[in-house]
């Protein structure tokens, strides 16, 4: 192993991060034959192979399991190497790894924008997933940040609210429900929710507040995706639970209600989280201050009006 590189161990956790060669070229603007020429000499290296390979498929060995922990490992204490030798010289650049639940993509991106135009010398690198995923990402090191609604209790991490996040329950602009003024949760027992999958901060919220009315959804469907479940709804399949964040165009046209149910807007916090472990590089820290400083007011600039309006008949 002493004569593996860093190279090696980039190019053989990408591979086992998408369990594809041609995912893993395409992320690291490689080729397929060097990413595999990449993990050959590494397989070389270790004296095992690393991955199973069954037609198209491919999987990790037990081999490879063991050492993804530890190419982990090295490749996080060589990044707080570089964040360290930054901090010494206070230069704010290198590469900035920004972990968010997908519910962040309606608002963060504008922001990452500004922030980008102020620190020309960071690139930065974005990873979405649901908040169960960015809770490994966190606990991985593969994150330097991240920005997610409920912090995790299962990690040591530092997590600092920096706006409030509203949630909704929304329907279709002819529902029923909308002619009631301020319906009660029991109200919605009758009617099919389509919801974010388990492990969704969305989902979650939506259970805990439902469960103090002992109130038990009747799901219909389960979606991966925001942008799903809205047209969804919009065709009425059904009604949902959505973060007041996700639904700004399709309330302001008219597209899509919201139901005033009792004890809604549910306010939960957008937190910007690292793991206390971590020493944060100058870049992380910048941008760690940009959003304690700059994301309320871009929130509740873009946001602050869409509970006030009119809803449909």
């Amino acid at each position: 192993m002493k004569n593996a590189t860093f190279r090696q161990l980039r190019v053989f956790t990408e591979v086992a991060k998408h369990l594809s060669f041609a995912r893993a070229a395409e992320v690291l603007h490689l080729s397929p034959p060097a990413v595999t020429m990449q993990v050959k000499e590494l397989e070389g290296h270790v004296g095992l192979p690393l991955f199973e390979r069954t037609g198209r498929q491919v999987a990790l060995t037990t081999a490879g399991e063991y050492m993804l922990v530890y190419a982990r490992k090295v490749l996080a204490t060589l990044k707080d190497a570089e964040d360290a030798a930054a901090r010494l010289q206070r230069l704010e650049v290198g590469t900035l790894t920004i972990g968010m639940v997908s519910t962040a993509k309606y608002f963060l991106p504008r922001l990452l924008a500004e922030f980008q135009r102020e620190h020309e010398g960071v690139e930065i690198r974005l990873a979405v997933g649901n908040r169960e995923q960015l809770v490994k990402m966190l606990h991985g090191n593969e994150v330097d940040i991240a920005i997610m609604g409920r912090p995790p209790k299962e990690l040591a991490t530092r997590a600092e609210p920096f706006a409030a996040h509203p949630h909704v329950f929304v329907a279709p602009t002819d529902h029923p429900l909308l002619k009631v003024g301020h319906p009660t949760v029991d109200s919605l027992r009758p009617y099919g929710f389509i919801l974010r999958e388990r492990g969704s901060g969305t989902r979650a919220a939506m259970e805990n507040f439902l469960e103090k009315s002992r109130m038990e959804p009747r799901v219909v469907m389960e979606m991966g995706s925001n942008e799903t479940i809205k047209q969804a709804v919009m065709a009425g399949m059904g009604i949902s639970f959505l973060s007041l964040h996700t639904i700004g165009l399709e309330l302001e046209h008219g597209l899509i209600a919201t139901l005033d149910v009792e004890g809604t807007p549910i306010v939960r916090a957008w937190n910007v989280v690292h793991t206390l472990s971590k020493l944060l590089s100058p870049a992380a820290e910048a941008f760690r201050y940009f959003m304690l400083e700059r994301a309320e007011g871009h929130l509740a600039e873009k946001y602050g009006r869409l509970l006030t309006l009119p809803q449909a008949a």
